[in-house]
């Protein structure tokens, strides 16, 4: 049986392409490239631990999951091709993926690779010159198929070899998705996790903070985790506040602090945030980032509360009492 190695995304078109061919013979085998610029994991967001097992549930696709770090941080600081709207590197990424996608061709035993793009949906990445250039640059042309634009694109191996029968293959395009989710049913592919790749990059919250990081702080994958939590403040280009949302995201910031960070914690009688600063923090800096968290804390209708910070190994806490912030001159620091 002629075997075939599917990017997935987590989105609904990639699973849909890999799904198709598989439903015509093909083994399929996914593959999900995890960069530090997925989505955090809330509600709605399906992880891709969770993704491997819902594809293996609902398509019978076994998924291999491999780890881009610090090659893709590069990509992201200097893409070749630019950026989208925000600081998405949308052809350097597809570029690299399939790059990798096809080194791993040969030990899994796969003749041709399975993708999910269709022609016109994204302005930068998704018409036919770039869909062309990013083939040629990965270095997969004629083994890349696309399976749900195929009829508007060039005859590839898989086809022209008899292994996937292009009559059964699609001819979407634009940026309407009725047809995927009609296709959807057809293929029994009900339960998917979001419609589209769950990309951050594409956010301009978050591309503000990356951007900001780039210009300010250091460009590694520790900072890249700390911007997907809390509510960050900027000081200065050397000061740096991070105030948890939730318990989860307390938890998160706690795990994520190193030595010469300075961590600050509400009274433990009284529900608020826990934070992080990181960087050179002055003794008024310290005061407002305090005044900040006390803004978050529920004070029971005191004025000032007690916010106790540490730096990072030392074990003793300090204290600074302090009233809450208004939200019109925090809102002058924040990111």
């Amino acid at each position: 049986m002629t075997k075939a190695l599917a990017l997935i995304s987590g989105g609904l078109d990639s699973i849909l392409a890999a799904k198709a061919i598989k439903d015509l013979g093909v083994d399929v085998i996914g593959v999900y490239f995890k960069t530090p610029f997925c989505l955090r994991k809330k509600k709605d967001i399906t992880t891709s631990t969770e993704l491997a097992n819902e594809l293996s549930q609902n398509a019978g696709i076994e998924l291999k999951i491999v780890e881009l770090n610090d090659e893709f941080l590069a990509i992201v600081r200097h893409p070749k091709h630019g950026y989208g709207k925000n600081i998405n590197p949308c052809i350097d990424c597809k570029i690299l993926m399939l790059r990798k996608a096809r080194e791993m061709m040969e030990s899994l035993g796969a003749s041709f690779l399975i993708s999910g793009e269709v022609l016109g949906q994204r302005p930068m990445s998704q018409h036919h010159p770039a869909l062309d250039m990013i083939s040629k640059e990965a270095e997969v042309e004629g083994i890349l198929l696309r399976p749900l634009s195929a009829k508007h694109l060039e005859p590839t191996i898989p086809e022209q070899k008899g292994w996937v029968d292009r009559d059964k293959l699609f001819d979407f395009s634009g940026r309407t998705r009725r047809p995927q989710m009609e296709l959807a049913v057809m293929l029994g592919v009900i339960d998917y996790p979001n419609a589209s790749g769950g990309c951050l990059l594409t956010d301009p919250l978050f591309s503000k903070r990356l951007r900001d990081l780039m210009k300010f702080g250091v460009y590694d994958m520790k900072n890249v985790a700390l911007l997907k939590v809390g509510r960050h403040y900027r000081f200065a280009y050397d000061a740096k506040l991070i105030v948890g949302r939730d318990e989860a995201e307390n938890t998160d910031i706690e795990k994520l602090a190193q030595d010469g960070d300075i961590l600050f914690v509400p009274p433990p009688d009284l529900a608020g945030p826990s934070a992080l600063a990181r960087g050179n923090f002055s003794e008024d800096q310290l005061k407002l980032s305090a005044g900040i968290i006390a803004r978050y804390c529920d004070l029971a209708g005191k004025l000032s509360i007690d916010i106790s910070y540490r730096k990072l190994p030392e074990s003793d806490w300090r204290v600074l009492n302090v009233a809450p912030v208004p939200d019109e001159e925090s809102e002058k620091y924040r990111l």
